[in-house]
């Protein structure tokens, strides 16, 4: 089963990290097509542990951003 952006990957992106990206990045983590247009960024930094700012994702995480992500990113 595929996995979809609003019940299963923004839940992943709290208020914090959505603000501060929104600062810094210029986008926005809780709009569908920016983490889209982004995806390949966002799993890199949060697969590195650059990404959210205060501490890595769980490795469960960044999984199922990868697996949404090869699943063609479905909203």
């Amino acid at each position: 089963m595929a996995l979809s952006f609003a019940k299963d990957i923004r839940p992943l992106f709290r208020a914090d990290d959505i603000s501060a990206m929104k600062d810094f990045g210029g986008f926005d983590l809780s709009k569908y097509d920016d983490v889209k247009g982004h995806a390949n960024d966002i799993y890199h930094r949060t697969r590195e542990g650059e990404m959210p700012c205060d501490g890595a994702w769980p490795e469960a995480n960044v999984q199922k951003f990868k697996q949404w992500m090869d699943g063609g990113m479905q909203p």
